[in-house]
């Protein structure tokens, strides 16, 4: 199992996987997510995403550079982690987390905020509460729109990326493989590109 860069062909994937999960999709770009696969079957198991916020006059609004990062004063937010149900329990969404707070740390964040519900599950990582108050402009209003959207139970977390800590437990699921998996393939296959196959026609007819 490993963690990458998500493609641009697998944009359907995530929307859907997004809709399914009910997870926040505002302002969805592709290139801000990451993809957990696996190594053996090509499948892809779970995803999440950093967004940057602009701190202007307290707005809210994503940086052109996505992960690439910003300016100084631009605010880095984890957001829209999610792990398909069959692969739950294995360390998937936390290696998912630990590549997202590496890549901020990369761009020269020291902070990674988010705003969940999920607030006992990024403890253990190292995340903790603050108060409202003392979230940056654009996350306040933020967690307004979390909170009458997709997660009414949000509070807000920060991180120092310096700080997080991936528990060894996690680290070792994360490593094992699971059984009862039939091999598949990472190439390119109708859903990729939101065709149904099966309704799709061929261009050609082939006579068969």
């Amino acid at each position: 199992m490993y963690v990458r860069d998500a493609k641009n062909r697998e944009e359907v994937w995530l929307l859907d996987a997004i809709e399914a999960m009910e997870l926040d999709e505002t302002a969805f770009r592709s290139r801000d997510y990451v993809v957990a696969v696996d190594e053996t079957s090509g499948e892809k198991a779970g995803f999440g995403r950093i967004r940057v916020h602009k701190r202007d006059d307290g707005a809210s609004t994503d940086t052109d550079s996505g992960r690439a990062g910003g300016r100084a004063d631009d605010v880095c937010e984890l957001t829209s982690v999610g792990v398909l149900e069959s692969w739950r329990g294995q360390g998937v969404g936390a290696h998912v987390v630990e590549r997202l707070v590496e890549y901020a740390g990369d761009q020269g964040f020291e902070t990674v905020y988010s705003l969940t519900g999920e607030g006992s599950y990024l403890a253990q990582f190292g995340f903790r509460r603050i108060e409202e108050s003392a979230l940056p402009g654009p996350l306040q209003k933020r967690l307004e729109d979390k909170r009458e959207g997709v997660d009414p139970d949000a509070v807000p977390l920060e991180i120092d990326v310096d700080e997080f800590q991936l528990p060894e437990r996690l680290r070792e699921a994360f490593k094992r493989a699971p059984d009862g998996r039939d091999e598949a393939s990472d190439d390119d296959s109708p859903e990729d590109f939101g065709i149904d196959p099966e309704s799709a026609t061929y261009k050609y007819d082939t006579g068969r």
